[in-house]
């Protein structure tokens, strides 16, 4: 691997190669600069290993190599092998890649061992016709289905929630359009992938205000999101998403926004044009940075960011968004220490500490411990 740390510098130094060795593999790093830090060296090792700068541990002949110092200080020379230790949590993303780390995806088979073995096709019978009818709920939840059942579509204008959850259906076809009047569908835990669901019939669900995909296969968002403008929960946590769709920017009532345990490592500037945002969660992701228009969101409550690269925030977020009583960075970049130098802190730390002490006042359940928001070194 080309370190990008290269060249020589004043005194004709040449580049160097090296390697680092983590959980089984063997990390070439190559044409890196002797004059190189040992923290630039764990800059480089971030995205081939997952694991944040500050959780690295380097052994280099039984010595443990220190920040401040380059590699020529260090005794790092070309050929050089260097051991990586990781502290436990301190990474980025889905965990540490470790050695022959696959993604499995989620099968049909996985799902219907969770639903218990052997366990029927739900039959749709006359009385639970009646009863979705009647309610307007249709709940199919760990029914260990493969198949959306066409019984469904008979509901029509009476729907208002679908509960498919925790099965193992691959498709969502274009019958999805008829459930004119449905508010809420939830597909969580599923085999549903990119090419198996019917965006065209979902952007016709003008009443819609939760879409929940977590748990599926999905590596890309459709551009017909911006067709559901009643929607203000938007739920696609753990797939492999890269990006997020620009068209999120037009659902005018989104409060929620969760996409944790993907693949996101860039979070667009018209992120500070969903005013109405409320609570998000980009944790677990690849993120280094925030763009500063995150701090247009005035509405915004909590922010979830743990397990990420981020070395800062925007410098006007506790300035501006003063609704926000809840931050989660464990597991980054940034420390509690650099917390405290961001302007606006003092009155952010305030408002989540009244906050917190109402719970307790009126003892409310999960209350009793307080949250500094970061790890303190």
């Amino acid at each position: 691997m080309d370190s990008g740390v290269t060249g020589g510098n004043a005194s004709g130094a040449t580049a160097i190669s090296l390697s680092v060795k983590f959980s089984g593999r063997t990390l070439p790093i190559t044409n890196i600069s002797p004059d190189a830090t040992i923290k630039d060296l764990k800059s480089l090792l971030q995205p081939l290993t997952n694991v944040l700068p500050r959780g690295q541990k380097l052994i280099s002949k039984g010595k443990l190599l220190v920040d401040g110092m380059t590699l020529r200080e260090s005794e790092i020379t070309n050929g050089s092998k260097i051991m990586l230790m990781a502290s436990q949590g301190l990474h980025q993303g889905d965990g540490p890649i470790l050695k022959q780390a696959q993604t499995l995806p989620i099968s049909r088979e996985n799902n219907t061992n969770r639903s218990g073995k052997g366990k029927a096709q739900a039959a749709v019978d006359k009385n639970r016709l009646e009863r979705w009818k009647a309610t307007g709920v249709i709940g199919l939840s760990e029914c260990n289905l493969k198949a959306i059942p066409e019984e469904v579509w008979h509901s029509r204008t009476s729907a208002r929630v679908l509960d498919l959850n925790n099965n193992a259906i691959q498709e969502v076809p274009a019958w999805i359009g008829c459930l004119s009047s449905l508010q809420k569908l939830l597909l969580d835990s599923n085999d549903i992938s990119d090419d198996s669901i019917c965006w065209e019939g979902l952007k016709s669900l003008k009443c819609l205000t939760v879409l929940s995909l977590n748990q599926n296969r999905l590596t890309t968002l459709s551009s017909d999101l911006e067709c559901l403008t009643s929607l203000t929960q938007l739920h696609v946590a753990n797939n492999k998403l890269s990006s997020l769709p620009n068209e999120i920017r037009y659902l005018p009532k989104l409060e929620i926004l969760k996409a944790n345990n993907n693949r996101i490592s860039t979070i667009p500037t018209w992120i500070g044009e969903c005013i109405a945002l409320i609570e998000v969660d980009f944790s677990s992701n690849l993120l280094s940075e925030l763009p500063e228009t995150f701090s247009n969101l005035h509405n915004l409550k909590s922010l979830s960011l743990s397990n990420n690269g981020l070395k800062s925030l925007p410098s006007t977020l506790f300035k501006m968004c003063l609704m926000l009583t809840r931050l989660d960075l464990h597991n980054t970049e940034i420390t509690m220490d650099l917390l405290r130098q961001i302007e606006g802190w003092e009155n952010f730390d305030e408002r989540r500490r009244l906050k917190q002490q109402k719970k307790l006042d009126f003892r409310v359940v999960g209350s009793a411990a307080f949250d500094e928001g970061a790890d303190k070194s």
